[in-house]
C-alpha cells in the first residue's frame, strides 16, 4: 500500500525524529511504500501579514517589555541551518520525507492510507491547524484513515468548542483510532464519543538492537561519562538532583543535546548533536536523569535505571501514563526531595515482559488496520 504519515514537523527534536523513523520503518518492513508528509522548517510571512505581525511584536516588545524579535523570520532562517547541521543528515538519510507546505494540494490518487501519529500531533499548542491532524484536507478522499498512538500530550482540555465539533466530525471517518496515553482514551470519549485503543509510542516498536545498529553505522563516539543527563528545561533543583545522584552512585555526569530551544543562548550552544550520538548516550549510561518523555522511553528500551523529573510545562499525562504502563511510577519525581536513595529505579525482567507483550499487541493492531 501507499501510505502517508502525518506527524509533527521534523526538525531538531530527537524524540520527534525517532518516532517518525520507527513508524516508517515498521510499515516498510511490512512491505508498504511510506512517505512522511512534512512542512518546511523555514518560516515566512505573506507580504500582507507583515504590517500586522510587526506591529503586534513592536507593541509586545516596547509596551509589554517582552523579550522578542520584531524581524523574527529572517533571523530564524539564517540560524536554522547552523543548529540543525548534525540532525539534518539523519533526516536526509533515513526519513522518506515529502515537503508539503499546503496539504490541500495533495491528491488522493497518491495514497491508499494516511496514518496520523504519533507524538503530540493532537495538541493544538503544537499543531496549529488541528483539523488537518484529523485529515480535514482529505475529508472527501476514499482512503483508509488510521490514528496510530496519537497523543493529546495532556489530560487537560485545550480544544475550543469549534475545534471539538470539527474534529469530532472528522474522526468519525477514521477506520482505526489508537492513542499513546491512557488519558487519551478518556479525551476521545469526552470530545468525540468514540473508543480508542491505548498503544505503544512508535519508538518502542523497534528493538534496542535496531538503535544500536544506527549507532554503529554512524560511528558515534563513546560518551564522556556514565550518568546521562538530558534536561529540556534546566532548573537549580534539577542541577542539585544531578549532583546528588552523581555523588551517591559515584558516576560522572555527561549531557546529550544542546540549548537548541533557548533563542537567547549563543548560537554555538544551540547546535544540536547527531541523533546517533544522543542514542549512544543511552548505550553508555549506567543511570539516566531526564525531564523528557522520549528519554524515558529510551531508558526503558536500553534497560537503564532512570529518574524522570516531572515536566509540567510540557504535559504530565504522557509521563504518568508511560510509567504506570510499565510499573515504573516510582521513577517520577516532582522535586529533588522526592528522590529515594534506593534501587527503586532499576529496569527489571517484569518490565521487559510488559514491553514484549505491548509490542506484540501494537504490531497486531497495525497489521489488522492495514488488512
Amino acid at each position: 500500500m501507499r501510505i502517508g504519515i502525518i506527524t509533527l514537523p521534523l526538525h531538531t527534536n530527537y524524540g520527534g525524529l525517532l518516532q517518525a523513523y520507527a513508524l516508517q520503518t515498521v510499515l516498510e518492513r511490512m512491505g508498504h511504500h511510506v512517505v512522511i508528509l512534512d512542512r518546511s522548517p523555514y518560516k515566512y510571512l505573506s507580504w500582507w501579514k507583515l504590517p500586522f505581525a510587526y506591529g503586534k511584536r513592536i507593541i509586545k516588545k516596547y509596551v509589554f517589555k517582552r523579550n522578542i524579535r520584531i524581524v523574527y523570520e529572517p533571523w530564524f532562517n539564517n540560524m536554522y541551518p547552523v543548529i540543525s547541521q548534525y540532525t539534518q543528515p539523519f533526516i536526509n538519510k533515513y526519513l522518506h520525507r515529502r515537503e508539503v507546505d499546503n496539504l490541500y494540494r495533495l491528491q488522493s490518487k497518491d495514497f491508499n492510507v494516511i496514518v496520523v501519529g504519533s507524538d503530540q500531533i493532537w495538541r493544538p499548542l503544537y499543531y496549529s491547524h488541528i483539523e488537518d491532524a484529523y485529515l480535514k484536507f482529505a475529508e472527501k478522499w476514499n482512503i483508509r484513515r488510521i490514528a496510530y498512538a496519537a497523543s493529546f500530550g495532556t489530560d487537560k482540555e485545550e480544544y475550543s468548542k469549534k475545534q471539538i465539533e470539527e474534529c469530532r466530525k472528522l474522526i468519525k471517518k477514521f477506520d482505526y483510532v489508537s492513542v499513546r496515553e491512557d488519558s487519551g482514551i478518556e479525551l476521545c470519549r469526552k470530545y468525540f464519543q468514540i473508543e480508542a485503543k491505548h498503544l505503544l509510542d512508535p519508538t518502542m516498536l523497534l528493538s534496542k538492537d535496531d538503535y544500536i545498529q544506527l549507532i554503529k553505522q554512524a560511528g558515534a563516539v563513546k560518551s564522556s561519562g556514565n550518568l546521562l543527563v538530558y534536561l529540556l528545561d534546566e532548573t537549580e533543583d534539577k542541577k542539585f538532583l544531578v549532583n546528588k545522584i552523581a555523588k551517591e552512585k559515584n558516576l560522572l555526569p555527561f549531557r546529550v543535546g544542546s540549548r537548541v530551544e533557548d533563542v537567547n543562548a549563543p548560537l554555538e550552544e544551540r547546535i544540536q548533536p547527531p541523533v546517533e550520538q544522543w542514542l549512544r548516550g543511552f548505550y553508555d549510561a549506567k543511570f539516566v536523569i531526564t525531564d523528557s518523555f522520549h528519554a524515558c522511553v529510551f531508558s526503558i528500551l536500553f534497560g537503564k535505571p532512570f529518574v524522570v523529573y516531572g515536566n509540567k510545562k510540557r504535559g504530565m499525562a504522557r509521563f504518568e501514563s508511560l510509567l504506570r504502563q510499565f510499573g515504573l511510577s516510582e521513577c517520577l519525581v516532582l522535586d529533588s526531595c522526592d528522590y529515594k536513595n534506593i534501587d527503586t529505579y532499576k529496569i527489571n525482567r517484569q518490565t521487559e515482559h510488559i514491553l514484549e507483550d505491548l509490542r506484540r499487541q501494537s504490531y497486531q493492531y497495525i497489521e489488522q488496520s492495514l488488512k
